[in-house]
């Protein structure tokens, strides 16, 4: 998927691991956030917290989304503001999504110069007809909380650091009676003309000032506020409006607004701010966040950082990293556990706190709510996180899994259409991939005993969710039992997924007793069936009229039904029932046949020609590991009676698509799905159909590991003579009682003990 680039970060020397020890090790040292940045990674190298609501990080373009009134296709590789191939960066904003494959945020975007003030970008080409600068990955350092960056035409030394609701930066000035701290307004990532609805700025006094800026975007309506504070007071300050010119521009025409003018307001605005600084002298700028209010951003501000100094917040971020990354301890090789611990820090970045200090949020009724008893979060990416990242949160972070579970009831309860989110955006639901798979992470939490709420409640909200006639052809699904493919371009991926989550919820229902609701759910959860063409083999399009529809491609990724992948992918998405998917493709051998097929052919160019986020490098054979609707296939081997393959694979993947280097990943991270499968198969096991108590049982890529839960139990995993040559497994124990149908429960790994995991370099067949 990308091109080969530098790795740069310098990894240092393991320390020697005691896995009865306490959890002393500095792991943060092993995480490199530039893995994922460059292209289709999509993943930002900036600072921020665990979770927080803050994630600051370099700009290093500004692309517009529309060219000459059309989308524009380069705006896609700027989907987290970073692109490790660029020679530039124009500023440093305070909001951004890590690994999606569309984009919004990019909010207060912060540069500082010297010399002759300018107020535009510049371009690449041309940076010093701007305020952009070029820069060297040479002068760059990225860390867990930490970035750090030599802005080598304004020789200023620009640092980041980050809590969860406050940005912090630090700019070392050169001697200079020209030094300014821009404050873009009109920034943002997939910008276009009318995005910014409105802004506003009040300058408090004279290193303080407030506002707002609402935008129109991927989330519809979406206001953020701020609160920006100077360790340095500033000698003077200014704004340009660029509305240009408007009919009606009322009696604030009286004042001169460009310079030192304290209320400012307009769509589209740049501001900035004057110092004469010393040689090598510091200023640091402190820039809170709220969805409710300035003075609630203000309140964050005071509360998060106080008096503390940069160096100051940056260690106490960097040590709650550390304590979230110790977690897990893994033993390996360097490379592996660079691998492991930068996947763990991805899946740390979001979902996103959605609360200010005081507890205070916008909900999507628009109106102002207090999360009591836990923190509510957004950015919720389900159709990717469902099948490995909540299931990962279940067993290593449950308490923020619960509060999880309870922001996206909150959102149910708010919302004016009462259905459960589909991809939560700031107050918003952007609507984003198909499915309603909120209802799996809401299953999956409940049955596994990590949910404190009302469960027959939620258990309402996903009927209501999965029972939305007029959302996604859910009518046609209910009625016919598959959506016709004249009625939607996405026909056998909604079918499929819906037949997924009905299986889910069934498994909730069941749980709790509510046998009419179990019974209605997993007679629909066979609905997959009805796509399924018997006389090729494929999951086809279905016309209204019954028939299979006849101009039929079962690799083109384009007009047949799906989205992000193709009928050779999507064929074997039944996680739920992977017994019956075996029955009817005509058997155990021959379904691990097909599964061969996958994992061996090679797919002509042709299928490209139709997607801007896999390239080759992306897929194994025919098997797209940068798309997610094929995570669970290499493990559905176990099912076929051939677990020896399952290993092959899931050791050929983890080695092939994660690697330790800007281009090191098979495709976007997809807000932590693709770092929590490396997590979960790298320790061995992995949940094919979240809903469920049971893990497949992969081959381990660590040496040994400890998975410090939240119960005060350990759980241990040892892979003995694992290696690079030694994929295989030849026995496993669970303390000390041997697993022979490759598949481990969830209440298992909570109750502690140890995995052991016998490696070999032969199959056992």
């Amino acid at each position: 998927m990308r091109k080969p680039a530098i790795l740069l970060f310098i990894i240092v020397s393991i320390f020697s691991l005691n896995l009865t020890a306490q959890k002393t090790e500095m792991l943060i040292q092993y995480v490199n956030p530039l893995i994922g940045t460059e292209k289709m990674g999509h993943t930002y190298p900036g600072a921020t917290s665990p979770f927080g609501a803050v994630q600051l990080s370099p700009e290093t373009d500004t692309i517009s989304y529309a060219l000459n009134g059309k989308y524009n296709g380069e705006v896609y590789k700027y989907c987290a503001g970073y692109r490790y191939e660029d020679k530039t960066i124009v500023g440093f904003s305070s909001t951004h999504f890590s690994g999606t494959g569309h984009s919004d945020l990019g909010d207060f975007l912060i540069m500082p110069t010297v010399g002759k003030l300018q107020l535009n970008p510049g371009t690449s080409s041309n940076p010093e007809n701007g305020y952009r600068s070029r820069f060297s990955h040479q002068n760059e350092k990225a860390e867990a909380g930490y970035y750090k960056v030599k802005l080598d035409d304004h020789n200023i030394l620009a640092e980041l650091t980050a809590t969860t609701r406050v940005g912090v930066h630090r700019y070392t000035f050169p001697r200079s009676d020209q030094a300014h701290i821009i404050l873009d307004l009109m920034a943002g990532i997939y910008n276009y003309e009318g995005k910014n609805v409105w802004t506003y700025v009040r300058v408090e006094n004279g290193n303080t000032l407030t506002g707002y800026r609402q935008t129109n975007g991927w989330a519809r309506t979406r206001t953020v506020y701020f609160a920006m504070k100077f360790s340095k007071p500033f000698k003077s300050y200014g704004q340009k409006n660029y509305d240009g010119k408007q009919v009606y521009n009322g009696f604030w025409r009286k004042f001169d607004q460009t310079k030192n003018f304290p209320e400012i307001a307009g769509k589209n605005l740049k501001m900035y701010f004057d110092f004469d600084t010393n040689e090598n002298e510091a200023i640091e700028v402190k820039l809170a966040i709220s969805p409710v209010s300035q003075a609630n951003a203000m309140e964050n501000l005071e509360k998060e950082t106080g008096n503390l100094s940069f160096d100051a917040v940056r260690k106490q971020t960097q040590e709650i990293w550390n304590k979230e990354l110790n977690k897990i301890i893994v033993q390996g090789s360097e490379t592996n556990r660079t691998n492991f611990y930068t996947a763990m820090y991805h899946t740390f970045i979001s979902p996103t706190t959605y609360t200010d200090f005081n507890g205070e949020y916008k909900g999507l009724d628009q109106n102002i709510h207090k999360a009591e008893g836990f923190t509510n979060y957004t950015t919720f990416s389900i159709w990717d996180t469902y099948r490995a990242l909540h299931p990962f949160f279940n067993i290593i972070q449950p308490k923020r899994n619960n509060d999880m579970v309870k922001s996206m009831l909150a959102h149910y309860n708010q919302f004016s259409m009462k259905m459960l989110p589909i991809w939560s955006h700031y107050a918003n639901d952007n609507w984003c991939m198909s499915g309603y798979h909120s209802v799996s992470v809401v299953a999956d939490a409940i049955i596994k005993g990590n949910y404190d709420g009302d469960a027959k409640a939620a258990l309402m909200a996903c009927m209501e969710t999965a029972n939305k006639r007029d959302y996604e052809g859910i009518g046609f699904y209910n009625d016919k039992g598959y959506i016709p493919a004249e009625k939607s371009g996405i026909s056998i991926s909604n079918t499929l997924e819906y037949a997924y989550d009905d299986w889910a919820i069934a498994q909730l229902a069941k749980h709790l007793g509510e046998t009419e609701i179990y019974s209605q759910l997993i007679k629909r959860s066979e609905n997959w069936k009805n796509n399924y063409d018997k006389s090729i083999g494929f999951m086809r399009p279905r016309l209204e009229d019954g028939s299979f529809k006849k101009d039929f491609n079962a690799l083109s990724t384009h007009g047949q039904g799906f989205i992000e992948g193709n009928s050779w992918n999507y064929s074997f998405f039944v996680p739920h029932n992977p017994d019956e998917l075996i029955t009817v493709m005509g058997g155990k051998k021959k379904f691990a046949s097909k599964l061969d097929e996958l994992f061996t052919m090679h797919l002509p160019d042709e299928f490209f020609a139709d997607t801007e986020d896999i390239t080759r490098e992306g897929i194994i054979g025919g098997y797209v590991h940068g798309n997610e609707p094929a995570h669970h296939v290499a493990y559905l081997y176990n099912w076929a009676g051939q677990a020896w393959k399952t290993q092959e694979q899931i050791r050929r993947i983890l080695e092939m698509q994660y690697k330790a280097t800007p281009d090191g990943l098979g495709g976007n991270d997809d807000a932590g799905q693709m770092s929590a499968w490396y997590i979960l198969s790298s320790l061995g096991f992995y949940p094919v159909a979240p809903g469920s108590e049971d893990y497949a049982i992969g081959s381990p890529a660590v040496e040994r590991a400890v998975l410090y839960l939240e119960n005060g139990k350990t759980f241990e995993i040892e892979a003995v003579d694992q290696s690079p040559k030694n994929i295989y497994v030849r026995k496993i124990l669970l303390n000390g009682k041997e697993i022979k149908n490759f598949t481990l429960k969830h209440s298992e790994i909570m109750n502690g003990g140890k995995l052991t995991f016998y490696m070999s370099g032969k199959p056992k067949m």
